[in-house]
């Protein structure tokens, strides 16, 4: 998330929250006459009751028949749409490159992230065995044969008007890249009917691969904090659904496109990140456990919950959809709230660029009282939760992403490279 127009972000009005294979199997037991039982039997009778008991009581039986399913979905691409936090190089390549030291710890260079190194999106790309996204908008040096990502800093689900794209909001939002991927589908189909050459088949997905793809979903963070500025936070509980309701309908708009497995991310702790908690100082009153802003988490509780509800909704609505919601803020609140034990510093921290009495955005420059002042770096990165104040350091990322692909913190709970299957089927 870095600021359509940084003399605005330097006037603190803004912000973006850019933003192997078996079969599930169980076990049916039946006696089928007879006053007898073999003991093979008797032995599978036992065997069953001990690995129930052993999953423990809370467990569903359709979580214990999910639990034991391996089958690799081996998805032959992704496409991504979400915000900075997931963007691989859109913003950059629309605007201006980001500068040094932005993917310094694991690049050595700058890479179009909002991120010192890896975001969650790449973590995802590596767990499926594909190489990372390149940004849709990015001309130079891409490949989209193994999918695109379409997300771009301060990408908002509402779509973009006056008022939106003067609080310093992307004008990508989700509708617009819904017609990005819309056209890039139609015109990839069209170069495969003109006739396959090794050009087209090593830089673009084949045609099958559109219904075979894995559809990420993460956005809604930039929505909620627009409303923070804009209105109270009883208006901004008040527009949740309308969200929520955008959000489904581009689910549906992807379903009618081909898509059919999604992983849905709900939203993040937003009143965590230290731009949050600099700009809207809580009152010992409104501060969590965490010392977080303990209202704006209640909203994106909210969120998460209605977003959860209607993937649940969706579910029913769309027979051949697969969709898999992914608990994310339970994970980054949980690496918040336990930063030390984890081996990182203040979760309120950050490590690069300034906020609070000044603005000077990561890797960039700024005049303060008559003083040139440059956006630098921490020596050791590693060690904050948060890159700039709004976006999360590779280290973080990496924590978040080991607890969220290996379906812990899903509903279905299953992982990622499982993320093709129902519930129940191979």
């Amino acid at each position: 998330m870095v600021l359509l127009n940084e003399a605005f972000h330097n006037r603190g009005k803004g912000l973006h929250l850019s933003l192997k294979g078996r079969r599930a199997w169980f076990v049916s037991l039946n006696v089928v006459g007879g006053r007898h039982q073999s003991i093979s039997t008797i032995f599978i009778h036992i065997i069953g009751f001990s690995i129930f008991m052993a999953m423990g009581r809370s467990k569903t039986l359709n979580q214990i028949e999910l639990n034991t399913h391996s089958g690799h979905c081996n998805f032959p691409a992704i496409f991504n749409f979400k915000v900075s936090n997931f963007d691989t190089g859109g913003q950059s390549a629309a605007y201006d490159q980001l500068p040094f030291p932005n993917g310094d710890t694991f690049f050595g260079k700058p890479s179009g992230r909002f991120c010192d190194g890896q975001l969650v999106i790449d973590f995802i790309a590596e767990k499926l065995g594909l190489p990372y996204l390149s940004g849709y908008l990015d001309s130079i040096g891409t490949n989209f044969r193994y999918g695109a990502n379409f997300a771009t800093a301060g990408s908002t689900i509402q779509p973009v008007d006056a008022k939106i794209f003067e609080m310093g909001f992307s004008p990508f939002s989700l509708d617009i890249q819904l017609f990005q991927f819309e056209q890039f589908k139609a015109r990839t189909i069209e170069l495969y009917k003109e006739g396959r050459s090794s050009y087209i088949e090593s830089s673009f997905p084949r045609p099958e691969d559109f219904s075979k793809a894995l559809y990420t979903l993460d956005i809604g963070q930039n929505d909620l904090h627009g409303g923070f500025v804009s209105m109270t936070e009883k208006q901004v509980l008040a527009s949740i659904p309308n969200i929520i309701n955008q959000s489904a309908e581009a689910v549906k708009k992807l379903y009618q496109l081909g898509a059919r497995s999604f992983w849905i991310h709900n939203t993040g702790p937003i009143g965590c990140l230290p731009f949050a908690v600099i700009y809207h100082p809580p009152k010992p009153e409104n501060m969590d456990q965490s010392g977080c802003v303990k209202s704006h988490n209640e909203v994106a509780k909210q969120f998460n919950r209605q977003l959860q509800e209607r993937v649940t909704q969706l579910g029913a609505q769309l027979p051949d959809a697969i969709l898999t919601y992914v608990d994310i803020f339970s994970a980054k609140y949980t690496l918040i709230s336990k930063a030390k034990k984890l081996g990182f510093a203040n979760p309120h921290g950050y490590c690069c660029g300034h906020l609070g009495d000044y603005n000077v955005v990561c890797g960039r420059k700024a005049k303060v009282n008559g003083t040139e002042i440059i956006g630098a770096s921490c020596s050791n990165p590693s060690e904050y939760i948060s890159w700039d104040g709004v976006h999360y350091s590779h280290a973080a990322n990496k924590w978040i992403a080991n607890q969220i692909l290996n379906g812990n913190l899903s509903n279905p709970p299953i992982p990622i490279t499982g993320a093709c299957h129902k519930l129940g089927h191979s």
